[in-house]
C-alpha cells in the first residue's frame, strides 16, 4: 500500500464540506429506506388481504413477498444503470434523480386500487410500481456513499460513512412509528398513510441534496482524463473477483435481515406470538438502537480494520441462528424485543457499518462507483427472495428452516471476510499518519 494510492480515497483531511456531505447524504438513505423497506412491513401485515385475497392468509404473504422480491430484483439493474452515471456524469446527479424517482414511485403506492376494485390489474399496477422503487433504491446507495467517503478524512472514512449507512436505521425507525400510527385506523388507510406521507420527506431530502458538492475524487478524476468509456464492463473484467467478494459480504447482511426482521415480523404474526402492535413495536426498539449502533460499528473499522469487525460478526450470526428462533418461541415480549435487537443492532448493524467504508476501497476510484454498485445491489436478487424462501421453507420443516437459512447467510459472509483482504489495516493507518503529519509540517512551512 502506498501513499499515492491512498490519495484516490479524497484529501488526507476530507474537505470542508465533509460533515454536510455524510449528512445530506444520509438524509437522503433516511428517506429511501423509509420507501423501500416501508413495502417489506406492508408487504407483512397488509398486502396479502389488499391485493391477493382470496386465498388463505400464508398464501397470501407468500403472494405479497414475491412482490416484495421483484424490487429486489429490479436493484442490480438500478445499479448498473446508477453505478455507469456516477462514473461517468458525477456521483451527485445520480443522488438528485434516484431520490426523485423512488419518492413518486412510493407516493404512487399510497394511491393504488385494492384488488376489489380493479382485479387482477392492482396486483399488476403494485408489482410495476415495486420494480420502479427497486431500480431507484439500486441507484442511489453507490452515489450516497461515495459522496461521504471520497469527502471524509482518511483516518474517519468509517465514521462519515457510517452516518450514511445509519440512515437506512432511521428510515427504518420512521416508516415503522408511522405504520404503527396507522395501524390504529383499522382499515386500508393503515397502509396508504405511510406512503403518502413519503412525500413530504421527499420534499426535503431534494432541498438538502441539492446543496452537497460533487465529490473531489471524481472531479480529480474527470481533471486527468481517466473517465472510461465504459466503467461497469472494465470494473467487471478487471475486478470481478472483488464483486464476488463483496456480493458475498453482503449476503449475510441484506439476506440475514430479510430472515430476521422481514420474515420475523410475518411469523411473529402468524404464529400468534405477537400482535401487530408489539411487533412494531419491537422493531421500533431494534431500529433506534440500530441508529447508534451502526455508528459505533462504522467508527470501531477506523480504528480496529474492516475485516475484522465482519469476522467476528459474521461467526457470531452463524451461532445465532438457533438461539434466535427459540427465544421469540417462548412468546415472552421481552425475549421478542431482545431478540429483535440483537439480529439487527449486532448482526445487521454491524456488517452495513464496515461496509460503508470497505466497499469503496476494494475498487479504483474511476470504477468505485460501478464496482461498489454492483456488489451492493447484485446480492438483493438473494435477499429480496428470501422471505418468500423463508416461508416455504418453514411450510415444510417449521422454524428449524429459517433458523439453519439465517445462519447459512452469515457462513457465506464469513467466508468472504477471510477471503477479502484488509483495506484499512495497520500499513494503511500508519501511512495516513505520516501523510498528515508531512502535510502539518508543509503548512508550517508555507
Amino acid at each position: 500500500m502506498t501513499t499515492q494510492s491512498l490519495e484516490m480515497r479524497g484529501p488526507v483531511h476530507g474537505t470542508k464540506d465533509a460533515r454536510r456531505v455524510a449528512v445530506g447524504s444520509g438524509v437522503g438513505a433516511v428517506i429511501e429506506t423509509y420507501d423501500f423497506i416501508g413495502f417489506g412491513t406492508a408487504a407483512a401485515l397488509y398486502f396479502g388481504t389488499a391485493f391477493f385475497p382470496g386465498a388463505d392468509p400464508l398464501t397470501g404473504t407468500l403472494a405479497a413477498f414475491a412482490t416484495l422480491g421483484v424490487g429486489f430484483a429490479a436493484r442490480p439493474l438500478g445499479g448498473i444503470i446508477g453505478g455507469h452515471l456516477g462514473d461517468k456524469v458525477g456521483r451527485k446527479p445520480v443522488l438528485v434523480a434516484s431520490l426523485i424517482i423512488m419518492g413518486l414511485a412510493t407516493f404512487a403506492i399510497g394511491l393504488l386500487p385494492t384488488y376489489a376494485q380493479v382485479g387482477l390489474w392492482a396486483p399488476a399496477l403494485l408489482v410495476i410500481v415495486r420494480i420502479v422503487q427497486g431500480l431507484a433504491f439500486g441507484a442511489e446507495w453507490g452515489g450516497a456513499i461515495l459522496m461521504s467517503y471520497e469527502h471524509a478524512p482518511w483516518k474517519k472514512k468509517g465514521k462519515y460513512t457510517g452516518i450514511v449507512q445509519a440512515g437506512f436505521p432511521v428510515g427504518l425507525l420512521l416508516a415503522n412509528l408511522v405504520f404503527l400510527f396507522s395501524v390504529q385506523l383499522g382499515n386500508e388507510w393503515a397502509w396508504r398513510i405511510p406512503f403518502l406521507a413519503s412525500i413530504v420527506l421527499v420534499a426535503v431530502g431534494l432541498i438538502i441534496r441539492a446543496k452537497v458538492p460533487e465529490s473531489p475524487v471524481f472531479e480529480d478524476v474527470k481533471k486527468s482524463g481517466q473517465i472510461v468509456k465504459s466503467p461497469i464492463t472494465q470494473v467487471i473484467r478487471e475486478d470481478w473477483r472483488s464483486i464476488v467478494r463483496g456480493i458475498g459480504l453482503r449476503i449475510a447482511e441484506t439476506a440475514g435481515y430479510a430472515v430476521s426482521v422481514t420474515y420475523m415480523i410475518s411469523y411473529l404474526h402468524t404464529a400468534e406470538l405477537a400482535n401487530k402492535t408489539e411487533t412494531l413495536i419491537a422493531l421500533c426498539i431494534a431500529s433506534g438502537i440500530g441508529i447508534f449502533a451502526t455508528m459505533g460499528w462504522a467508527s470501531l473499522t477506523d480504528r480496529i480494520g474492516r475485516r475484522t469487525v465482519y469476522l467476528y460478526s459474521t461467526a457470531f450470526a452463524v451461532l445465532f441462528g438457533i438461539p434466535m428462533f427459540l427465544l421469540v418461541n417462548t412468546g415472552l415480549f421481552l425475549f421478542i424485543i431482545a431478540t429483535l435487537v440483537i439480529s439487527y443492532a449486532v448482526c445487521q448493524n454491524s456488517l452495513a457499518g464496515a461496509q460503508g467504508a470497505w466497499f469503496p476501497e476494494l475498487f479504483q476510484a474511476k470504477t468505485r462507483s460501478s464496482g461498489a454498485s454492483l456488489a451492493y445491489q447484485i446480492s438483493a436478487m438473494v435477499s429480496g427472495f428470501t422471505p418468500f424462501v423463508t416461508t416455504l421453507l418453514f411450510i415444510a420443516f417449521g422454524w428449524m428452516g429459517p433458523a439453519l437459512l439465517f445462519s447459512f447467510y452469515a457462513a457465506i459472509g464469513l467466508w468472504a471476510a477471510l477471503v477479502t483482504r484488509e483495506t484499512w489495516g495497520p500499513a494503511e493507518r500508519r501511512i495516513a499518519d505520516e501523510a498528515e503529519r508531512a502535510e502539518a509540517n508543509h503548512n508550517v512551512a508555507a
